[in-house]
């Protein structure tokens, strides 16, 4: 979806925008079905995701395309582990939640010190 855009002002939608799909993941190349609840946005195996979004979750308007790598899990809020990645290519972070079929042993090395 693309951003939308008026003649007089530019407006840019602000809510999460639902992109549930199967995919092979570029880092370790296995495959990943679509999550039962909710979105799958990296790989179950190895955590790494990829810069597809610019501003929102799903708006799929990100120009870069670099791997997100998996650099930290965070466990201090409500909503379970949120990990960290990082783009390989531009450097931005970006938060996003465990699913619940994310392997432990995966979580368990991102959350080791470095």
């Amino acid at each position: 979806m693309s951003r939308l855009h008026n003649n007089a002002t530019s407006q840019e939608r602000k809510n999460f925008i639902m992109h549930n799909e199967s995919f092979v993941c570029e880092h370790c190349g296995k495959p990943n079905p679509p999550l039962k609840a909710g979105c799958r946005n990296h790989c179950r195996f190895c955590l790494y995701s990829k810069h597809v979004d610019h501003d929102i979750p799903g708006d799929r308007n990100s120009d870069c395309g670099g791997l997100m790598k998996p650099e930290s899990l965070d466990q201090s809020g409500k909503k379970g582990y949120i990990i960290i990645h990082t783009c390989s290519i531009c450097g931005k972070t970006i938060r996003n939640k465990c699913a619940p079929d994310d392997s432990i042993d995966a979580m368990i090395t991102v959350s080791k010190p470095h």
